[in-house]
């Protein structure tokens, strides 16, 4: 690759800028905007442009909550329905062979989310590992992740998984396209967090995403994010009532709502699925028996799911940021018993003994956070690592402040390591009081790590693979240690857990 800036894609040349030592390429479409007939529906192509395309500014986010937005204080990414761009970084320096490709799809509960994050920009990954960086924005909330194919009719029709949909529009894109950029289109590895990383495990069990690419690395996936049939259309019924339309004529009154509208609505519905299914969320992708034939978790233990290398993993504390700053899991005692309630009351008991201390509110954060990350990723990495080469982690280190607010390696945190966060005014604060030198070290041991394993496969050879034997997970913590079965109590005693799946946890919500 040379260091020219402009770069023909399969629809036309686009132009980016030169920062420092990277080339960067911005808001570039992958997929035509879905605006007036295209609302709702499959991602179509981009229609073809002459002349040179301005890719220099990040293109608009998916419409969400503003706060969903935030760049710095004051600062607000715009937001459109003409959202469908991705953004390439690459070194400035040539190079003699394609370099690997590394795909990032941000997370946010598949509501809330933006590339033009200044963690998700992806510099000092691209810097350190030599590689091809890919961001994505996609659809999101009830725009991208509800089902409204039951109110379609000859003349509107509906599609489902549309932002599912999109990630894999965008992942066809890099497949044509990555080359010109100086990437190995042979070599793609995707990776996400939280929504992204259950975005992530979702794509393994897409068969339209079979090839298009080669690993992946899942970072705090929550599988109950993924719907199944009957509660995808029931939550697709109730955003109308909560929206005001008539359901005879839903295809007019989704046309014709506003982003604001559509938004409000769905805050309502979400606040009404956690009061009534503790622990379910009503966006996500869905179980629809064709583009997503059957639930990632399934997949995974059918062998189903795509065979290729997989790092997999959570953070110590996951349930700790929720109730400071994104209330959605069962985090307390009556969520937690109304939970146990509809799902599987037998289990409460046995459950609740693996968390000392229980109802006080550390347990029961420990629980929840356990519930939608932990357990569903191990349950995962149990599955896969039958089939295929699989790497557990789990992500210890919290700086000073973070154990002073009570959050310790709550959520998210990891990112920070990932994208080599730690020098940035962010990285800055939460090391002021003291961890700067641990955090330097958790950031060298992950990038290392993800970045060996986006080149070859394999992660370095010190991080054994994964077994349902021996369960040897690498801990990222200063230092880094390898532990055979962490947390095997609590792993034990959500064994035989039955949460909200299948038909049969549907119909028991239809009964109340």
């Amino acid at each position: 690759m040379t260091s020219r800036l402009d770069v023909t894609t399969a629809d036309g040349v686009v132009r980016g800028r030169r920062l420092g030592d990277l080339l960067t390429w911005r808001g570039i479409p992958f997929a035509a905007a879905p605006v007036g007939p295209l609302r709702l529906r499959a991602p179509q192509p981009v229609e073809p442009w002459t002349g040179v395309r301005d890719a220099t500014e990040f293109g608009a986010a998916a419409p969400q909550p503003r706060m969903g937005t935030a760049l710095r204080p004051g600062k607000y990414q715009p937001i459109s329905e003409d959202c469908l761009t991705l953004n390439v970084v690459a070194p400035a320096t040539a190079s003699t062979k394609p370099r690997p490709v590394m795909v990032f799809v941000h997370g946010g509960a598949f509501v809330i989310g933006t590339t033009a994050m200044g963690l998700y920009r992806g510099d000092r990954l691209v810097r350190r590992g030599d590689i091809v960086y890919v961001s994505v924005n996609y659809r999101l909330g009830a725009l991208g992740f509800l089902d409204f194919r039951e109110f379609s009719t000859a003349d509107r029709p509906f599609d489902a998984n549309l932002g599912l949909r999109d990630q894999v529009a965008a992942l066809e894109w890099v497949q044509r396209n990555i080359a010109a950029f100086g990437g190995d289109p042979g070599n793609v590895t995707v990776f996400g967090e939280s929504a992204g990383g259950t975005s992530v495990t979702t794509l393994m069990a897409t068969p339209t995403a079979q090839g298009l690419f080669a690993r992946a690395i899942a970072e705090s996936a929550a599988p109950v994010l993924v719907n199944e049939a009957q509660r995808a259309r029931e939550s697709a019924r109730q955003f109308l009532d909560l929206l005001g339309a008539d359901r005879g004529e839903a295809s007019r009154a989704l046309d014709l709502a506003t982003p604001a509208e559509l938004g409000r609505a769905a805050r309502r519905l979400s606040a009404k699925t956690l009061a009534d299914t503790p622990g379910l969320h009503p966006f996500g992708p869905v179980v629809d028996g064709d583009f997503l034939p059957t639930a990632p978790l399934q997949a995974f233990t059918d062998g189903t799911a795509h065979p290729m290398p997989m790092i997999i993993g959570t953070n110590a504390r996951e349930g700790a940021l929720f109730p400071r700053l994104m209330d959605g899991l069962p985090t307390d005692a009556a969520r937690i018993d109304a939970m146990f309630a509809l799902t599987d009351p037998d289990a409460r008991e046995r459950i609740l003994a693996a968390y000392p201390g229980y109802p006080a509110p550390a347990a029961a954060i420990a629980l929840g956070g356990d519930l939608t990350f932990w357990k569903p990723s191990i349950d995962i990495a149990d599955a896969h690592s039958a089939h295929a080469a699989t790497y557990s982690y789990r992500f210890d280190y919290a700086p000073r402040l973070m154990h002073w607010l009570g959050l310790g390696a709550t959520h998210a945190l990891e990112m920070i390591a990932v994208f080599g966060y730690g020098d940035s005014a962010v990285g800055r604060a939460l090391t002021a009081p003291g961890g700067r030198s641990g955090l330097r070290a958790v950031t060298d041991r992950m990038q290392e790590n993800w970045i060996a394993f986006a080149r070859n496969g394999v992660p370095e050879p010190w991080w054994p693979r994964y077994d349902a034997q021996h369960r040897r997970t690498l801990i990222f913590d200063a230092p880094a240690r390898v532990e055979r079965d962490p947390g095997r109590d609590r792993r034990l005693a959500w064994a035989d857990y039955r949460g909200y799946v299948g038909e049969g946890a549907a119909d028991r919500e239809s009964d109340r």
